[in-house]
């Protein structure tokens, strides 16, 4: 125990009781990255798109996924961090895990080789690596214990923070599902009246999984604001973050290229349902 324990009291010193809590994190940010990512990684689409997307796209997003994991720290941090300073660090802390965990299980499953080109090793690295930082940005609130003075969830639980979390929820179930062909084939079989009832569903769904089917996490109506208030100020608005966000991963995928207003519009809604139901999701699971 030399070096470990301080020489008066014999207890566990503070600089490795930091070391060890350090490395317990960066091991549950590795678990978190494999776990949320490694269904995509296993994704032919997915396989594809690192190899053809257009790298400005690619690059745009990559840059984008920095502010939206430094804010994510700030609601559910791979590390409790102090300030600004510890929440961009906990960012490029979660990228870096999850380039790191991308190309170890890409490489265990063959996808990349040593004959591949270098623009597509670092196109499929960079693209799985996004869903990785985030499980890995998650890992704290998903794999290990909760805030217990309950700061986190009161910073969760300010319009902004149930705002913020809906449209990560709904990023990265669109994440999941966009790079697939079915949802091109979904948008091209609906009718008008289908992508209708289709808004009604993905509304219904998202209030209820929020307010109605008692999930843990389940959210209580504020007081003074009516049933009615809460649908209007939240889930429509929810809804439509999701799909904005939606549209944006389209267009980062190359989804939308060449698709006339209509087509846009149904894909956009095929693909905001789960998208809304990620949106719904996220905040159960904070």
């Amino acid at each position: 125990m030399t070096g470990r324990t301080h020489p008066a009291t014999g207890w566990p010193s503070m600089e490795w009781k930091a070391n060890r809590d350090f490395a317990v994190a960066t091991g549950r940010a590795f678990g978190g990255a494999i776990i949320f990512s490694l269904p995509l990684m296993m994704t032919m689409e997915m396989w594809w798109l690192g190899f053809y997307m257009p790298r400005p796209r690619l690059l745009l997003f990559l840059l984008l996924t920095i502010p939206l994991l430094s804010v994510l720290a700030y609601y559910a941090g791979f590390e409790r961090g102090a300030g600004p300073k510890d929440f961009v660090l906990d960012a490029f802390g979660a990228l870096a895990v999850g380039f790191v965990a991308s190309a170890a299980v890409l490489s265990l499953l063959a996808v990349i080789q040593t004959g591949n080109s270098y623009d597509e090793i670092a196109g499929k690295i960079v693209l799985q690596a996004i869903p990785g930082a985030i499980g890995a940005m998650l890992a704290r609130s998903q794999l290990g214990q909760r805030d217990e003075d309950g700061e986190e969830e009161s910073r969760r639980d300010t319009y902004g923070g149930e705002l913020f979390l809906a449209g990560v929820g709904a990023m990265f179930m669109a994440f999941n599902v966009a790079p697939t062909d079915e949802i091109v084939l979904i948008a091209l079989m609906m009718t008008d009246w289908h992508a209708i009832a289709l808004i009604a569903g993905s509304l219904l769904v998202m209030h209820g999984f929020v307010y109605a089917v008692g999930f843990r996490g389940t959210a209580e109506p504020r007081g003074g604001v009516s049933p009615g208030g809460e649908f209007l100020r939240l889930t429509i608005v929810a809804y439509a973050l999701s799909l904005v966000i939606s549209l944006y991963v389209l267009w980062t995928f190359g989804r939308t290229d060449g698709l006339g207003p209509l087509e846009l519009v149904k894909m956009t809604l095929v693909l905001g349902f789960p998208a809304a139901i990620g949106a719904a999701s996220a905040r159960l699971i904070l």
